[in-house]
């Protein structure tokens, strides 16, 4: 459609047509838009790590040592990242008397077949 043919007659035709480019230059740059990327894990210091999980540095110090606890060392520093932290409590979960008590449960039914 001509920029020239655009007259009160013809408008809803021009609106329409103004509608579906839109719509298509709407889907090209949705299509080459980059995708978001992630939040930047930011290493911390043993400082804050000792606040995180609730230990003392000398504690940390022996965890690390034992490799025990995930961290990562530049020279003499030690760094660590606050979700694998936060990973690391939850994977020391212990279970309650009564999952025990279910496991126990299903373990022997499962014996009896």
């Amino acid at each position: 459609m001509d920029e020239n043919e655009i007259s009160f007659e013809n408008l809803p035709k021009a609106v329409a047509h103004l509608a579906n480019e839109i719509a298509e230059i709407k889907s090209i740059v949705q299509n080459t838009q980059r995708p978001q990327s992630k939040e930047k894990r930011v290493p911390i210091g043993i400082e804050e790590a000792s606040q995180i999980i609730g230990k003392a540095k000398p504690t940390i110090y022996t965890l690390v040592r034992q490799r025990k606890i995930p961290c990562y060392k530049n020279g003499k520093k030690l760094y660590f990242f606050e979700d694998e932290l936060l990973d690391w409590i939850s994977k020391g979960r212990k279970k309650t008397v009564q999952e025990i008590e279910l496991e126990s449960f299903k373990y022997n039914h499962n014996r009896k077949k």
